[in-house]
């Protein structure tokens, strides 16, 4: 009798949790019906005015004023706009903490934490350029997220970048990991390590960070650099501030330029072999602008959607008199602000010539540089640049997913692809700021946040 009712307890136990997996099952299933929608759908027209989006299994089905599904929940969005989730081309993850970036920072809990804070900015997608570190690729934490199996955006990784022995990048930034090859012929085995980790892109630094460094990488260190990830079927992005570094790497194959040319408007050559060659360029404007811009109390710099981004500690740093002070007086201010203003008049003239650009912010790498803000003021950026506010979208979605090579499944609105989207307020088109007033973020169909004020 006893053995029967321990039977029983098991098969109710059983019934029970396959009913509710079922039950989780269907409701995961479920398909979801936006309605009443403005839509911004990532590939450059106009908004579509009072449509309908249709999402099942995390993938968009149908789109269109006479969609319906009669078991489908219906979500009402009358006056609300839905843009596809933006997407970083450059970012860094892990390594910030406080007021520091070290190497110590770069925890599970970190990188996790640092995840949701980009997911809650509806940012969806990052690219990690070159600074990551083993726990990423031990833990297991790069698979987990590209397979949606973890919370917060997804990752991808440059893995560790190369750079200059005793040059850039700056070691008291957790570069420690960077390989900094003295000789052509370390190259290969250096390349062999790194294709060990998967990496979706190879970074290299070739800067002197406004003569910090006394040297950059020689030319025929990063030209192998190049030809080996070349050979492996890995794209090489760079570093890069000069136009005479530019030059140079375009004609050693350069894939995808990583931060804007600051130190002179692109001459009309060069932008026709970047051109000729499909070189990406990043412009990651907001680092340019953070580099003086505190000294000048932009008027964002109170709004609780530029606070909530910062690490502990930041904002009091930021808003210091004695910091203020010492941006303002130093020899770089004059440099700084020349050179933002040189790299808006480039972005311009790459993005007319017809040259893929990409949205990235290097984001993550020091605490001035906010995740999850410096998205959205790079949107703004790129419209004060001369770009409208439909082609700053389309940068920061469609353009981003081309440049990482997920456009089959993200960038933009359409039927088939998954269900990435930030809810708003307000017309971006009217406002580009209007991105920042985020009423829901979706990750693969389900919503996942209602913005970083959310309470």
């Amino acid at each position: 009798m006893k053995i029967l009712k321990e039977l029983s307890v098991i098969v109710f136990s059983g019934l029970l949790l396959f009913s509710c997996s079922k039950q989780n099952q269907e409701a995961s299933n479920k398909a979801i019906l936006l309605e009443n929608v403005r839509l911004i759908d990532g590939n450059g027209g106009n908004p579509i005015e009072n449509t309908r989006i249709l999402i099942r299994d995390g993938k968009i089905i149908q789109i269109g004023a006479s969609v319906s599904d009669k078991d489908a929940s219906v979500v009402d969005l009358k006056g609300k706009t839905v843009i596809p989730a933006l997407i970083s081309a450059h970012s860094h993850i892990g390594t910030l903490k406080g007021t520091t970036s070290k190497a110590e920072n770069y925890t599970k809990e970190n990188i996790l934490s640092q995840l949701k804070k980009y997911q809650d900015y509806g940012v969806l997608n990052v690219m990690a350029m070159g600074t990551d570190r083993p726990l990423l690729f031990e833990s297991g934490l790069r698979d987990q997220s590209a397979k949606g199996q973890i919370d917060g955006a997804r990752i991808h990784s440059a893995g560790y970048g190369f750079g200059t022995p005793a040059g850039a990048p700056p070691l008291d930034f957790a570069m420690d990991k960077v390989y900094r090859p003295n000789s052509v012929s370390q190259i290969p085995a250096e390349m062999d390590s790194l294709k060990k980790v998967n990496p979706e892109m190879v970074k290299i630094w070739v800067d002197d960070f406004n003569g910090k460094y006394k040297a950059k990488m020689k030319p025929e260190i990063y030209q192998a650099i190049i030809n080996e990830a070349h050979k492996r079927n890995v794209r090489v992005a760079a570093h890069v501030y000069y136009l005479s570094d530019l030059k140079k790497l375009v004609a050693a194959g350069i894939d995808v330029i990583g931060h804007s040319v600051r130190s002179e408007v692109i001459d009309d050559a060069t932008i026709a072999q970047m051109k000729a060659k499909n070189i990406i360029y990043i412009p990651t404007l907001s680092l340019d602008e953070f580099a003086f811009v505190y000294a000048k109390k932009p008027e964002w710099i109170n709004n609780e959607f530029f606070k909530k981004s910062l690490e502990p500690g930041v904002y009091e740093m930021i808003t210091s008199e004695k910091y203020q002070n010492d941006l303002k007086n130093s020899p770089l201010f004059a440099v700084n602000t020349k050179a933002f203003e040189t790299a808006k008049q480039n972005l311009k003239k790459v993005f007319d010539a017809g040259i893929l650009v990409a949205m990235g912010t290097d984001s993550g790498a020091m605490p001035l540089r906010a995740q999850g803000f410096s998205e959205h003021l790079e949107l703004q950026l790129m419209t004060e640049a001369g770009l409208t506010p439909l082609q700053a979208i389309s940068v920061a979605t469609k353009n981003s997913a081309k440049a990482l090579k997920i456009d089959k499944d993200f960038g933009t609105i359409e039927v088939g692809k998954t269900a990435d989207l930030i809810i708003v307020d307000a017309d971006p088109t009217k406002d580009i700021k209007n991105t920042r007033k985020i009423f829901s973020v979706y990750k693969a169909g389900k919503e996942v946040s209602k913005g970083p004020l959310a309470k």
